[in-house]
């Protein structure tokens, strides 16, 4: 049972990371009668604006963090993106706290070498080739290991920051800049992957409750400079390559525990299916379950962490997301996004529109939802309701 949101009886959410992805499980626990509280590094982020109360802290300063989850004490610490001092989530979950899906979860996933390696030699996944480095030489003599292309990513950051296809040993140097640029935390280690030869990739939502491990429909998507662009749902996939998916997907969430939806990111080439990478949270391309499932991805996400039941999952129809993103930097005063009305005409489409106080050089500030008896209208019916869209800036920063 819970008592009303404000009284002292509620059941207290506190999200760490206030972003797109977080302002809809902020909704979607309100609807469950829960009190809920957004952190995060600026002001004015986009769950900030549902909640019932925010705060604007540096997320990576342990003390900091603590001293803001003892002074509200939630029943629930939920962090929504990576940048966040792990090392305190272990120690609070140590004394009491319950940290989702578990702070082990959120310690490893923030870190692409704990995942790795936990998945490649622990697990026995099937992964890409990597290999590790801490300055430009070891960066040199990794890539020269891996072979060219391959791919570098900074061990820490997110929404595909910092990460570079480098084509030849003369790019290293800056795949190397690009990557300390998009990390995060101060952290100089990179990771080299093999560059794998896929036909697709897709996001397997696996959801962990009191009913068991369930999995939605495959969402495929297309990713630029590592960050997507697009997703659909479902994504066309053979038997045997599902029943793989689920099982790399099923072994790694296993491994990292508790209650939560997690998106698990895998390669799909012609003879093999490959673990690529995983978030203890919703993901980025299952926005796109707001249109195809009776339960979307955060919906989906809020019942297993309050642990309640998980019914069967149904896909109701095809569907697709498309991004809008900016293409400069612009203070709140300096823009405004255009074209609803046109977008909200087309067929079966919907929009959300973020409400982020500023753009960057592209950062999604809004995504086209869009429904259709084939994934293929789908995509189309998406990609033209976000080309209404616009961004209108009234100074350009020169």
């Amino acid at each position: 049972m819970y008592g009303a949101p404000l009284s002292g009886q509620a059941k207290k959410m506190m999200l760490l990371g206030s972003g797109e992805l977080g302002k809809e499980v902020i909704i979607e626990a309100q609807r469950l009668g829960v009190e809920t509280i957004a952190v995060d590094r600026y002001a004015s982020a986009p769950a900030m604006q549902a909640a019932h109360r925010s705060y604007v802290i540096n997320m990576l300063d342990g003390e900091e963090l603590r001293r803001l989850i003892e002074q509200e004490k939630p029943d629930l610490i939920v962090p929504e993106i990576e940048a966040i001092a792990t090392p305190t989530l272990v120690e609070l979950e140590q004394e009491g706290y319950h940290v989702v899906p578990t702070a082990n979860a959120a310690r490893l996933t923030m870190d692409r070498e704990g995942i790795r390696r936990l998945a490649a030699e622990t697990l026995g996944l099937p992964t890409a080739g990597y290999a590790f480095a801490d300055s430009l030489d070891e960066l040199r003599a990794a890539v020269a290991q891996i072979g060219t292309p391959c791919v570098i990513k900074p061990i820490m950051s997110s929404s595909g920051k910092g990460q570079s296809v480098c084509r030849t040993p003369e790019d290293v140097e800056q795949c190397w800049n690009y990557a300390m640029e998009g990390g995060r935390a101060k952290k100089t280690r990179v990771i080299v992957e093999e560059f794998i030869r896929f036909d697709s990739e897709i996001t397997l939502l696996t959801v962990r409750s009191v009913s068991g491990t369930t999995y939605c429909a495959p969402i495929g998507h297309i990713q630029k400079d590592g960050d997507y662009i697009e997703s659909w749902q479902p994504h066309a996939m053979s038997e045997q390559q599902i029943q793989e998916a689920q099982r790399i997907a099923g072994a790694i969430t296993e491994a990292l525990g508790g209650a939560g939806l997690y998106g698990v990111e895998l390669f799909l080439a012609p003879d093999k299916v490959y673990f690529s990478e995983v978030s203890p949270r919703p993901h980025d391309t299952g926005m796109v379950t707001m249109v195809t499932q009776d339960l979307s991805e955060f919906a989906l996400h809020v019942r297993a962490i309050l642990g309640f039941p998980i019914p069967t999952i149904r896909l109701l129809t095809p569907g697709a997301s498309y991004t809008l993103k900016a293409d400069r930097e612009a203070s709140a005063e300096e823009f405004r996004i255009g074209g609803l009305e046109q977008a909200l005409a087309v067929p079966n489409s919907q929009v959300r529109v973020f409400g982020k106080p500023e753009t960057k050089f592209g950062r999604r500030m809004a995504v086209a939802l869009s429904s259709a008896d084939t994934v293929d209208e789908a995509r189309k019916q998406a990609a033209e309701a976000a080309s209404h869209l616009r961004i209108e800036y009234a100074a350009l920063k020169l």
